[in-house]
């Protein structure tokens, strides 16, 4: 088993199950990663994530390699839409650990509902950095399996008292609410138009595509919102609206890649992308005026994951 003393050149190799890592994770533990792995994105090299699929062109996975001063590390993130027909998620993720001394892989941890988590808390952290702090309405855009986990995330950052639902397919919507509700949440069903008048947050969780229509008009936005875009991920993929981008306050993981593969990939050659983690280290300003409308383009650092599987094997007693 990995450990802080390992004499160089010695190797072992951890596997940490999804059962393990699913039993250790919380929204706190996710969220402290968070802070970590943003705040050390301001001097950590950009290393660039590539998306690819599989021998089936529907199946998609994406690299996502980091390295701090002390530990490195690459995630292995994929979508495989039909794992459902076996009673799978759709989305798993794989966090592989290096042994810094030799070059071998240390640790391996199945992560894929600590990827969800890890997911909200980097929207959560954009929330509690960028949202007006007497935000109560969250609207959420997407019924799949990442939207509960948003919910939880932004409500321990703002105190919210009603979540919208919006929906491709109603009946999803309304199921979604109604779990939302039998976990304490003044949730319902809504339409997008109405989400957008009501919501001081939006969170968006969708696999929408450039081909579809954005999530909603920039004109429905109200003055002061701030939005979590987390569904664009890969260059074609678009949720928001690209009229919104040229006036909303626009912040991001990191900018060449969201620039590349975020939702910032719409966004005019001369908008300004401010680094979130520049916002957390008190390098930039965050929300001017309440008025403002923010939006955090969360394409994905892979810094989050190594950050996370840190934390997952601290509290395991495990170092690297």
């Amino acid at each position: 088993m990995p450990h802080s003393d390992r004499t160089p050149g010695s190797y072992g190799l951890l596997y940490v199950t999804e059962e393990q890592t699913a039993a250790l994770v919380d929204e706190s533990l996710a969220l402290d990663a968070a802070r970590h792995a943003f705040a050390a994105t301001v001097n950590a090299a950009a290393l660039p994530s590539l998306v690819v699929h599989g021998s089936d062109p529907r199946n998609r996975f994406t690299l996502k390699p980091s390295a701090s001063a002390t530990h490195a590390g690459v995630k292995i993130g994929t979508f495989w839409p039909d794992n459902p027909a076996r009673g799978l998620p759709r989305h798993h993720s794989t966090l592989l650990l290096f042994d810094q001394s030799i070059g071998r892989i240390a640790a391996v941890l199945e992560v894929g509902t600590a990827n969800a988590y890890r997911t909200a808390a980097a929207d959560a952290l954009a929330v509690d950095l960028l949202a007006r702090t007497d935000a109560e309405t969250l609207a959420v855009f997407g019924t799949g399996h990442q939207a509960a986990y948003e919910v939880r995330a932004v409500s321990r950052v703002r105190p919210i008292s009603k979540v919208l639902v919006v929906g491709r397919d109603k009946d999803r919507a309304t199921e979604l609410a109604v779990r939302l509700s039998a976990d304490g949440h003044d949730a319902r069903s809504v339409s997008a138009e109405e989400a957008c008048a009501r919501a001081d947050v939006i969170v968006t969780a969708t696999t929408a595509q450039t081909d579809t229509p954005p999530l909603f008009e920039a004109q429905w936005i109200r003055p002061g919102t701030h939005i979590s875009a987390m569904g664009a991920d890969a260059p074609g993929k678009r949720e928001l609206p690209p009229e919104l981008l040229a006036t909303a306050r626009l912040f991001c993981d990191v900018p060449e890649q969201a620039r590349r593969m975020g939702e910032s990939q719409h966004a005019s050659e001369d908008a300004v992308l401010i680094p979130l983690g520049d916002v957390l280290t008190d390098r930039v300003s965050g929300r001017d005026v309440d008025e403002d409308i923010t939006v955090f383009d969360s394409s994905g650092v892979g810094l989050q994951d190594l950050c996370l599987g840190l934390a997952l094997l601290k509290k395991m007693d495990v170092s690297l």
